[in-house]
């Protein structure tokens, strides 16, 4: 019979904040209410210097528009060099009318995303409507803003429509919270920015919007060696939200591009005089 007297040491406990009980308490104050942060790694030490040194890589973006706001994505996750998927789903569905997306850390941000998650649904059915777009933001931001300099790594967008329409807002681990109209976020964001600038309009239409997110993350992927996989576009409307492009491959896009300017097959046509 195999030795298992190893699960029995220290390394292998349960860690000192972890509880399995939740407090389901019905007043919504407590609800709000997050574990406080432990001194499990002293700031400003080598070990905690070390937790903000993730080599990730990730492209997502955000615009508002006529017609609603636009959240595209890419697919890859990445650690380094190393590419552990490109079929990763980088948006949360928070609820039906408010949309996450991921940067950094995928378990962070997953975390504390499905954790705003429940909590925009205890507010719901506690106070009979549905919580505001900032106010969702806000609480995400006070949520890691407690963990500050404990080595979080989240640059997430919280994107959805409530009584004074459309907002677009980002929170980082810091606890940073900035409204606006157009954001980028990932190693690929300045490729993504490149096409934005140079093509976002606000009047712009459905398909124009939708082609442009695409398109942006499309050349953030082809560019950028941590992005990359398939292309996610959402549009966020004032009747929730549809998932407009569910998963286009960035090489098929690519291929597209070369034939439309002349240049798919271009080597076999190149000969070399000697």
């Amino acid at each position: 019979m195999a030795d298992l007297s190893f699960l029995d040491s220290s390394d292998f406990a349960l860690p000192s904040y972890f509880s399995p009980k939740e407090d389901l308490n019905p007043d919504f104050s407590e609800t709000l209410s997050f574990p406080t942060p432990q001194d499990l790694v002293a700031k400003g030490t080598a070990e905690a210097k070390k937790l903000h040194q993730f080599a990730k890589g990730t492209t997502t973006l955000g615009f508002v528009f006529q017609g609603g706001i636009i959240i595209a994505v890419d697919a890859r996750a990445t650690m380094g060099s190393f590419i552990g998927s490109n079929k990763v789903k980088k948006v949360i569905e928070i609820n039906d009318y408010l949309l996450g997306t991921m940067a950094g850390g995928a378990a962070d941000c997953f975390y504390w995303e499905t954790n705003l998650a429940r909590v925009c649904r205890m507010y719901e059915l506690k106070n009979g409507e549905r919580i505001s777009v900032g106010g969702a933001a806000k609480i995400l931001c006070d949520m890691v803003g407690q963990y500050r300099g404990y080595g979080l790594s989240m640059g997430t967008m919280i994107a959805g429509w409530d009584h004074k329409g459309p907002g677009l807002y980002m929170v980082d681990d810091d606890g940073i919270r900035l409204k606006g109209d157009l954001f980028s976020v990932g190693s690929g964001s300045v490729y993504a920015y490149g096409v934005l600038d140079s093509h976002y309009r606000f009047d712009m239409s459905l398909d124009e919007a939708v082609q442009l997110g695409r398109r942006a993350i499309y050349h953030a992927g082809h560019r950028d060696a941590m992005s990359g996989g398939v292309v996610r576009v959402y549009h966020v409307h004032q009747n929730g939200w549809t998932n407009v492009i569910v998963a286009e491959d960035i090489n098929l896009i690519h291929d597209i591009h070369e034939e439309e300017k002349g240049m798919k097959n271009l080597d076999d046509q190149v000969t070399f005089k000697h």
